[in-house]
């Protein structure tokens, strides 16, 4: 008879960790989805005014000199890279979005 009662006390101690594991875990999985949400929108801003920039660059840049090879025909390229890839990431999620 006493086996019974502390075999029962130990599944309940182990029922009641397990269930505030869970309930603790669910909490942080919680905030993991909020950050990872406002971390889209802080992206989806960043290539919104990545590629403002690059528009505004490709309008200044009437005689192609930005496309040398100096310093700023380097960065011009190196933009034009990032904006690519950027790009591609952001068409191939809004085309799982549909």
């Amino acid at each position: 008879m006493i086996w019974l009662i502390i075999l029962i006390v130990i599944l309940l101690g182990g029922i009641g960790y397990a269930a505030y594991r869970i309930w603790y875990l669910a909490g942080v999985l919680a905030d993991a989805q909020e950050y990872i949400e406002e971390l889209e929108v802080t992206n989806r801003y960043m290539y919104s005014k990545i590629l403002e920039s690059y528009d505004t660059m490709q309008r200044i840049d009437q005689k192609q000199a930005f496309e040398k090879d100096d310093d700023v025909g380097t960065t011009f390229q190196l933009l034009s890279e990032v904006l690519q890839q950027l790009k591609e990431q952001f068409d191939v999620e809004a085309q799982e979005e549909k």
